[in-house]
C-alpha cells in the first residue's frame, strides 16, 4: 500500500472532494456547514457559507460548484470520533444548491420533486450533456426514517426527475467512462447497484425486485457500510467504506474486490486529481481530515473539471 499523507486536519467533517488544477481541494464540512478549499500547504479557506448540512460536491457546466445540501444532523463525539446522527431541530430541509466559488453566493435549485420534498441529498455527478444524477439519502429520526430515490436534473433549474424509487438510503453515485452505466451504492444494505443509461435522465433495468431494476453488482460481508463514491479510468468503482474504514475497488462485474485501508472508521468520499489523475484524496471525516495517496490507477476525469 503507498504512504498515506496527511494534508489538512481540523476538518469538522469533510466530504465531498473536489480535486482542483492548482492543487488544491474544494471540499464541504458539513458540520460547519461551509464549501471550504484546502491549499496544498493545509490551509483551510471558507468559499461560501450554505448552512444546513453540506454533502456531496460537483463542478459544473458553468465552472459553479453543485452542492447537495442533507438539511444538518446532531453530532456526537464518539470514542474521540465526530460522528452524525439525527434528523436536528434545527433541520433546514434538503436542497441541491448552486454556489459561485469566486464570489461566495448561495443559490438554492430544488428542493422538492413533483410535490414531494428533498430529503437528504447526498451525492452528485454530472454526465457529458451537463444534466445532473444525484441521491437522496434521507433523515432518520427516533423512530422513522425517509423513503427516498435517485434523482435527474438541470443546472439552470428547470428540470427535475425522480428517476428511480424507491432505493435504501442511496448515498454515493457515479457513471462508467462511457458514460452508459449508472452506479449508485446503498449504505445501510451495503450493496452497489449499476443501470444501463440509454439517454441523458433514463435508466432501465431487468431485475424485477431491485431498485429501477437494477443489476446487483458486489455487495461486502461483515459490518460494512458504503458512503460516495468515484470512478477510475479503468471502470472500476472506488467506494468510500465505512466502519471497517477504506476504500473499496469493485471492478465493472463485481468480480473483482480490492480494499486500501484508511486510518479512520468514517471515511466517506474519494476523488482523483494530479497531473495524471493517480493521486486519490480522501476525506477521513470522523477525524476531520484530507489525505491523499497514489492510486494504481488513473482516476476518470470528470466532465467540467
Amino acid at each position: 500500500m503507498s504512504e498515506i499523507r496527511e494534508i489538512a486536519s481540523g476538518l469538522q467533517f469533510p466530504e465531498g472532494p473536489i480535486a482542483m488544477p492548482d492543487g488544491s481541494v474544494i471540499l464541504v464540512e458539513i458540520k460547519r456547514g461551509t464549501l471550504s478549499r484546502v491549499t496544498p500547504d493545509g490551509k483551510i479557506h471558507v468559499v461560501a457559507k450554505t448552512g444546513g448540512g453540506p454533502n456531496g460536491a460537483a463542478i459544473g457546466p458553468d465552472g459553479k460548484v453543485y452542492v447537495c445540501n442533507n438539511g444538518g444532523f446532531e453530532w456526537h463525539e464518539i470514542g474521540g470520533l465526530t460522528v452524525p446522527g439525527l434528523q436536528p431541530k434545527d433541520y433546514s430541509g434538503g436542497r441541491i444548491e448552486r454556489v459561485d466559488i469566486d464570489t461566495g453566493k448561495v443559490e438554492v435549485l430544488y428542493t422538492e420533486c413533483d410535490g414531494h420534498r428533498l430529503c437528504g441529498p447526498n451525492d452528485i455527478v454530472f454526465d457529458a450533456t451537463g444534466g445532473f444524477w444525484f441521491t437522496d439519502h434521507g433523515k432518520n429520526r427516533e423512530r422513522d426514517r425517509d423513503r427516498t430515490g435517485i434523482y435527474y436534473a438541470k443546472p439552470d433549474g428547470s428540470m427535475i426527475r425522480e428517476v428511480i424509487f424507491p432505493a435504501d438510503a442511496p448515498n454515493g453515485i457515479g457513471l462508467s467512462p462511457d458514460g452508459k452505466r449508472l452506479y449508485a451504492v446503498e449504505t445501510w444494505t451495503c450493496r452497489l447497484w449499476a443501470w444501463d443509461v440509454p439517454a441523458p435522465g433514463q435508466v432501465t433495468g431487468s431485475q424485477p425486485f431491485s431498485p429501477g431494476g437494477g443489476s446487483l453488482v458486489a455487495s461486502l460481508p461483515g459490518f460494512q457500510l458504503f458512503d460516495s463514491l468515484a470512478v477510475d479510468s479503468a471502470g472500476n468503482v472506488c467506494v468510500a467504506t465505512l466502519a471497517s474504514g477504506a476504500i473499496t475497488s469493485i471492478s465493472p462485474d463485481g468480480s473483482k474486490i480490492e480494499q486500501v485501508p484508511m486510518p479512520d472508521p468514517l471515511t466517506t468520499n474519494v476523488c482523483f486529481g494530479g497531473p495524471d489523475l493517480t493521486t486519490a484524496y480522501v476525506t477521513l471525516s470522523g477525524t476531520g481530515k484530507l489525505v491523499s495517496t497514489k492510486w494504481p490507477r488513473a482516476g476518470l476525469k470528470l466532465h467540467f473539471s
